[in-house]
Formats: C-alpha cells, structure tokens, sequence
C-alpha cells in the first residue's frame, strides 16, 4: 500500500544555481510545491550543503520523509567555507562538472531498489542551469525552469546583446570604474 502511494506522488528535483539567492528562492518554491503533495528532492553542491548545515545546525536538513536534501560535488578545490565562492570560477565548474553528478543522483532516485522516494516525475531547474536541461532531456524528464533574479535583471540579460549591438553599453562618458557591467 505504501508503495502505491509513493508512485502516485510527483516528485521533483528542485536545482538552484548554487548562489545564496538563488538557493532561498528555490527553498521557498519547493516548499510550495511540497505543500501541494510533491515529494521535493533539492539538490545542493556540497560546499553550500555544507554551509547550510553550519548554519542551522546538524539537523537542519531532517525532517519530513517526503522533503529530502542531496549534495554533488562542484568540481571546484575546496575552499574556506565562512568566504563566497568565486563566481566566475563556479559558473565555469558548474557547466563543466555538474552533470555527470547530477545524472548520478537522478539514476539514483529512479532505482527504486536504492530508492524509498516514486520516481522522478519532473525537474525545476534554476534557469542559470543548462546542465539540468541536458540531463531532462537526456531522460525525457519534463523540466521547468524558474528564474530567481527579478524580472527587470532578466530583461537585461535578455537585451544585452542587443544593447551591445547598438552601441549603448558600455555606457560613455563615465570612468572605466564607474562603467561596470555584470
């Protein structure tokens, strides 16, 4: 009987960009959608799995059977953990060496003999994580992506390029410090 619950739950793998407002932001969302009966599975890498453990404390992460956390490894050599990790250094190691990883764990999820968790029904991806879509469309796993940046810094990476094209940034007239673009 347990099991026939289980199969009939949707379970989503919740992968936020491993950034602190990204991470909370999916926080919060996967907490709705456990509310709404998903099993939520949210991955962290290891290094923000850990510091999310120093912060809250040991058991932190327990809880409900439905709501679990996994970690991958980012890659990246460790690092102190009370400091940010380098961003330009994170985005690189994560296009590089987060999919094998996370391949890994959905494998991993869906063996139902390793697993006490319906298999993986859909993934929400932070949408600054190509790796989940290859690895969705690897499984034909549906994916949804969910931007955690306001919607006005989204339209400018959308239009930056074009901004670019048409000559208005980088912005004239002001000193190279004050000319900054992320």
């Amino acid at each position: 009987m347990i099991l026939n619950i289980l199969a009939d739950k949707p379970h989503a793998v919740c992968f936020p960009s491993p950034a602190q407002g990204h991470i909370k932001s999916m926080i919060k969302l996967a907490k709705l959608l456990h509310y709404k009966g998903f099993h939520i599975t949210f991955v962290n890498t290891e290094f923000n799995h850990r510091r999310l453990l120093e912060s809250r404390g040991a058991d932190a992460m327990n809880g409900l059977p439905d709501f679990r956390f996994e970690s991958i490894p980012d890659g990246l050599p460790p690092s102190n953990e009370n400091a940010t990790q380098d961003v330009a250094a994170l985005c690189e190691a994560a296009m590089k060496n987060l999919l094998a990883p996370f391949n890994e764990l959905l494998d991993k999820l869906n063996d139902s003999a390793s697993s006490n968790a319906p298999p993986v029904t859909c993934i929400v991806s932070d949408g600054f994580m190509p790796v989940a879509i290859d690895a969705a469309e690897m499984r034909r796993i549906p994916i949804a992506l969910f931007f955690t940046i306001s919607a006005c810094s989204f339209m400018g990476f959308k239009q930056f390029q074009a901004l670019q094209e048409k000559g208005l940034v980088p912005l004239k007239g002001m000193s190279k410090e004050k000319n900054t673009i992320f």
